[in-house]
């Protein structure tokens, strides 16, 4: 926290020039204004969505999606971000031409034809999210050349052909995200070779061969999940034990034959599911790691008993072991070491086995679900206890869950702005405008979410820098994978609306995947982000334009280029009337040399600390000799940029009464003009802030 007694502060607010490009010269590289042309040439808008493409310089004229840096000072696109734009059309070449791209954004659009190869030349690359689009063709080798990529998603498309080998040299890729599409041809064995490889989601493709046993020396591999391909023939490598970090291995309905290999070494193995294939004999009786939520070896061809150590999962949610042929006696003491209280709960599905007797006390707890139909023990026993596990049951994740009103007896909020309570504010019958965000949880650990949710909540809320009442979950759907789709409303904090600044950050992290949730929910995915009454001041709807690094070296020049002319000034008229003045700190107020200069505000220290949300890390945007350089907002909504001295840059309090007068009289077209100043006493520091 600042705390704001005792401190002597000056503050100089200063107008940006309106046009920054005419003030520095700063313009966009123009092949790079090129290749954006080529690609809304090849691209279809309907919506009008890239309209302003044509006017103006695109990182200095805010053009929709487009986010530049200075760099080798000029202007680069480092950014393509034209996430769920109602496009279609094709994705072209030029953007190659885009030489310093990281970001290429074109998620939850209509895009046809093929990858374009040319995307391999862009070596600055770090994420490329084509996936929810009509997507085909052939993934092209060329990719593998992108040696800085972290992320490649491609699912949800209709791409053809084998995976490239070429893809084994993406040194830096963390996630490869190939799911839902129609590839074809077997896993390339030299996927091992990538040393940062997180995720390799492959499921629902036309796969085949034998998986690879290389994936064993995979050295940080997490979740492998490769469900619903064809591996004819195949077995599961006995080698996968050695995958120390794997936390999945999801391979459902993959034509797997043979044995299930002894899983007992991975130790933070937590979902394993190796249903619908042709497994045969018995279950490994080791015991598994206590992480595992979820154990699914139904629709097999496996004999022999329900082994015992099964009995030892304390965080077991799901044991399926439907349609095999185990025999035996059905066990009574999984439930043992698992604490069943709130919403925990626990699925134990046996049916169709040949499990014969039933223990005399089987008694299950109230939250375990026992499935016995189509064994023989439902028809050697009988009674009411007997009759209730013997109906034919099915195994669902809870499909969905519906937030219920929770504010009944509160008046009803306003009606302009859309807003809501919020059902876990401090502050009760609080009505605030929320953000909506749709995310999918894409390889989640879990089969049930409700005891998870508290988890869930409190992790978002730390990532995104949110107290945890700001997050509510208003629903959730499972769907097919499985995966979680899930609807979050943001809030402010104990105020109606978010400062507009707070809605950009918000969006970035989560569109640009700054945040990484907790293993246990796997990656996740951007579905929507929903202005709703925020729209309108959105920022051309995607902040577009210089970044926030761009910014903060165009304000921190524009302000060291004013400071530098104001101590020239100080200087001479100092010299000029013979004055030696020590830069040893003054304790008395600079209220003594009090400033009376029209059109020069005075601010207190607590507003300049309110707009910077307290000098938080996420709002500075620049660094000099001089100081730090924050993006803010004024009470009245005026967005400014702060600059805060140094301790060893600070000078007596006379010195920066002249200095403020002096800089109250700077008028050039290339410089800054002061529009206010903070008093109070102690401590000296300096704060500049310009209009953005």
């Amino acid at each position: 926290m600042v705390t704001f007694g005792g401190i002597f502060c000056v503050v100089i607010l200063a107008v940006m020039l309106p046009c920054l490009d005419v003030a520095l010269g700063q313009s966009t590289d123009p092949s790079e204004v090129d290749a954006l042309g080529a690609i809304k040439r090849s691209l279809l808008d309907p919506m009008n969505n890239l309209e302003n493409w044509n006017r103006g310089d695109p990182c200095t004229s805010n053009w929709t999606g487009v986010f530049c840096h200075i760099i080798n000072d000029a202007l680069h696109v480092t950014e393509l971000q034209l996430f769920k734009r109602n496009l279609s059309g094709t994705l072209a070449p030029e953007v190659s031409l885009l030489s310093q791209l990281k970001t290429l954004d074109f998620m939850w659009n209509n895009l046809t034809g093929s990858i374009p190869k040319e995307i391999g030349n862009i070596t600055t690359l770090k994420l490329i999210l084509l996936n929810g689009n009509q997507l085909s063709g052939f993934l092209p080798d060329e990719i593998g050349n992108l040696q800085s990529l972290n992320r490649l998603q491609i699912d949800q498309n209709q791409i053809l052909g084998p995976i490239p080998k070429s893809f084994a040299n993406l040194r830096n890729v963390k996630h490869l995200h190939m799911n839902n599409n129609s590839l074809s041809g077997k896993i390339p064995s030299e996927l091992w070779r990538i040393p940062l490889l997180l995720h390799l989601l492959v499921d629902n493709n036309n796969l085949s061969g034998p998986l690879p046993t290389e994936l064993a020396k995979s050295p940080v591999l997490k979740i492998l999940q490769a469900d619903n391909n064809n591996f004819s023939g195949s077995s599961i490598p006995s080698t996968y034990s050695n995958i120390k970090t794997l936390l999945k291995l999801s391979l459902r309905n993959c034509n797997l034959q043979g044995a299930i290999p002894d899983l007992s070494a991975i130790s933070e193995l937590g979902y394993l599911d190796l249903s619908w294939n042709k497994l045969t004999g018995p279950i490994p009786t080791n015991k598994l790691a206590p992480n595992i939520t979820t154990l699914d070896l139904s629709h097999n061809l496996l004999n022999g008993t329900v082994p015992l150590n099964f009995s030892e999962l304390p965080n077991l949610q799901l044991l399926s072991v439907e349609n095999n042929h185990l025999d035996g006696d059905v066990p009574s003491t999984i439930w043992n070491d698992i604490v069943l209280t709130g919403n925990r709960s626990l699925v134990l599905d046996f049916q169709n086995n040949y499990l014969k007797t039933i223990p005399a006390a089987f008694s299950p707890p109230q939250n375990v679900t026992v499935m016995l139909y189509g064994n023989p023990v439902c028809g050697n026993s009988s009674g009411a206890p007997i009759d209730s596990l013997c109906q034919p049951q099915s195994v669902n994740q809870q499909t969905s869950k519906q937030q219920q009103d929770s504010s009944p007896i509160c008046s009803p909020c306003p009606s302009d702005k859309n807003y809501e309570y919020n059902p876990s504010s401090p502050i009760p019958c609080f009505c605030a405008v929320p953000l909506g965000v749709g995310l999918r949880l894409k390889s989640p650990g879990i089969t049930d979410f409700n005891p998870y949710e508290g988890a869930f909540g409190d992790s978002t809320t730390s990532l995104l820098k949110l107290y945890v009442y700001q997050l509510h979950v208003e629903h959730y759907t499972w769907e097919v994978g499985p995966r979680l789709n899930m609807h979050l409303k943001l809030f402010p904090s104990n105020t109606s609306l978010f400062n507009m600044s707070e809605v950009v950050r918000l969006r970035h992290v989560l569109a640009g995947w700054e945040i990484t949730l907790p293993d246990i929910f796997g990656p996740y995915e951007l579905l929507n982000f929903t202005l709703g009454s925020y729209a309108d001041e959105y920022p051309n709807e995607a902040s577009s334009g210089l970044s926030k690094t761009a910014m903060g070296g165009i304000l921190a020049g524009a302000i060291a280029a004013a400071f530098a002319l104001s101590a020239v000034a100080t200087v001479f008229i100092m010299r000029r009337r013979s004055r030696h003045r020590s830069r040893t700190i003054s304790k008395r107020s600079l209220s003594r040399f009090s400033v009376k200069i029209d059109g020069v505000r005075c601010f207190k220290f607590e507003e300049m600390a309110r707009a910077t949300n307290n000098f938080d890390l996420l709002a500075q945007v620049g660094q000099g000799g001089y100081g730090k350089v924050y993006r803010g907002t004024l009470d009245d909504g005026e967005i400014v940029a702060i600059k805060r001295a140094h301790e060893d840059s600070l000078q007596g309090s006379k010195e920066f009464c002249t200095e403020i007068e002096l800089l109250s009289r700077l008028h050039h077209r290339n410089l800054v003009s002061l529009v206010g100043y903070c008093d109070e006493a102690d401590e000296q520091v300096h704060l500049f802030c310009l209009h953005y």
